[in-house]
This record gives C-alpha cells, structure tokens and sequence, in this order.
C-alpha cells in the first residue's frame, strides 16, 4: 500500500505540474494578468512545491528514501501536509468557486476547466501522499504513531516547558480561531464596509476552515503537551501536526500573494489582515517546534523502556 500511494501521489500531481511549468513560461495563460513576473514567480514556486512532493512521493516508497536527513524529509512533508489535507475537504466546493472567480477575471471559457486538472490533482495528492507517509513513518519512526500518549518520563526531559508554551499558543490559535470563525459567519467587525459585498464563497470557506483548524491545532496541542485527553498518541498528533503545517503555509501564501501589483483586494482591513496573517505564521512555526519537543522526549523515554 505505501509503494501503491507513492506511485499514485506521483502520477496524480503531475499534471499539476505540468500547468503551473506551462505558466511560468508564459505558455497557455487563462488571463493576460497571469503574465505579470508576479504570476510567473508564484507559478515557479508552486511548480517547484509539485516537483518536490513528487521526489517525496518517490522517497516515501523506495528503499532510498529511509536513507534521507530527517529534516529533509520532515520540513516539505510538513507545509505539504498543511497544504493539502485541509484543501482536500473543501475541494468539491473550492473547484466551482474558483471556476467563478476565472470567469469574473475573464478567463476564456476553455481554460476555466483547468481548475478541474488542479483540483483532481490536489485531492489525488491529498489521498495518495499522506497513506504513503503514514507506511514510511511507521517504518522509520514508529514512536511518531504508535503507543500511547503518555510514556513515561526521563531525566532532562522538557515537559514543563511544553506544558507552558502549549497553554500560550494553543490561547493564541483559539484567539485567531475565533476572529476568523466570526468573520466567515458574517461579522463585520474587521471588515471594510466598502467590501461587504466581496465576501464571496472561496473567502468565507478559507476563512472557516483557517479558524476551524486553528481550534482543532489548540486542542492538539493541549492534549499533546498534558497528557491528558486522548488515550493514543496519534490523534491529536496528526491534527496539531496538520494545523501547525495550515496555519504556516496558508498565511505565508497569503502574504507573498498580498504583495503583488494586482493582488485582489480581501475584505479585511489591511492592519486587521496583517495581523491576523503573521500572527498565523508564527502560531504555526512554535506550534512545530513544540511538537518536536514532544516528539524528542518521547523517543528518548521509548527508548529508555527498552
């Protein structure tokens, strides 16, 4: 099953791949404005993000692939894993959305449904990737799946800290869950009145799901960091895991798409949109080192078990 996902994930993000080299050259354009250096640079970087989570894909089920530097393999799984899972569940809602906003920029009919090849490939991924990561860590680090959540503690150990800086990010992830939670509902506080009307679907269903995971990182790493509230280890480490990765990536694509020349303008005021974007970087960068915090003390009290 792990050599199955591999294979799938890569043949399922290639076409992917393939349109965003097409872009990046100029190549094939839905609309004139994606000509622009700006374009053509996020273009660039998505299709190097694709040309990586193929060579990952190809890692995660070959032998070769247990020989790779933790950090090599852990920092782009890591983004991936925030990247996609939460794009795989809003998917069958995000394709249609996206199609609107390409007629509205006055994409040609024919390339509108190039959103269909992005999205079968993004849920492809989503699918095919993460099974074949789930086979991979349980060969190389089993103490990141199994067992249960508390282990037993060794000299040296860092849980109180854990214990503290999880108590202060998980309030910082809440706080942020509940602005976006509310501005995705409706409220108004935060919002320019001029751009009431701006609010459409593709906003609102990124702006719940931020908030929703968010909340969800907040409990993960409550639950990680006491101990308490989940018998298994796994759960709430692959849903703070998954929200640290969400929380970084997503802001940090906001913040580099918010710096083009013909960056749509969002709802937001733009402190208010700031704000809340770096402050979801850096929830997300400290909820990663928390985890491998957690992740170290537990292999070190595993392997002093053994």
């Amino acid at each position: 099953m792990r050599r199955i996902c591999g294979y799938g994930a890569t043949i399922a993000v290639t076409p992917y791949l393939l349109i965003k080299l097409a872009w990046t050259f100029g190549l094939f354009l839905p609309t004139e404005q994606m000509g622009d250096a700006s374009w053509r640079a996020i273009n660039a970087a998505t299709a190097v993000l694709a040309a990586v989570g193929i060579m990952l894909a190809m890692a995660f089920c070959r032998p070769w692939g247990e020989r790779l530097p933790a950090w090599l393999v852990a920092l782009p799984v890591w983004v991936g894993t925030g990247l996609l899972v939460p794009m795989l569940l809003l998917a069958p809602v995000l394709g249609p959305a996206a199609m609107t906003r390409d007629k509205e920029a006055g994409a040609a009919d024919f390339w509108v449904y190039e959103q269909i090849f992005v999205m079968v490939s993004l849920v492809g991924v989503g699918i095919c990737l993460p099974l074949a990561l789930a086979g991979y860590v349980k060969a190389r680090w089993p103490e990141a799946l199994d067992g249960p959540i508390d282990c037993g503690e060794l000299p040296g150990h860092t849980w109180q800290l854990q214990i503290t800086l999880g108590r202060l990010i998980a309030a910082g992830c809440i706080l942020i869950g509940v602005i976006k939670v509310f501005w995705a509902v409706g409220g108004t506080l935060g919002i320019d009145p001029v751009m009431l009307d701006d609010r459409d679907v593709w906003w609102r269903l990124l702006t719940l799901s931020v908030g929703m995971w968010a909340f969800a990182g907040a409990w993960g790493l409550l639950v990680l960091t006491t101990r308490r509230g989940s018998r298994r280890f796994l759960p709430p480490m692959a849903v703070a895991w998954i929200s640290s990765g969400m929380l970084f990536s997503y802001n940090t694509y906001d913040l580099l798409t918010a710096i083009r020349p013909d960056a749509r303008p969002t709802p937001e005021y733009p402190l208010a949109r700031m704000l809340t974007t770096e402050a979801g970087i850096v929830l997300g960068v400290i909820m990663g080192m928390i985890i491998l915090l957690v992740l170290h003390d537990r292999r070190r009290a595993l392997r002093g078990e053994l």
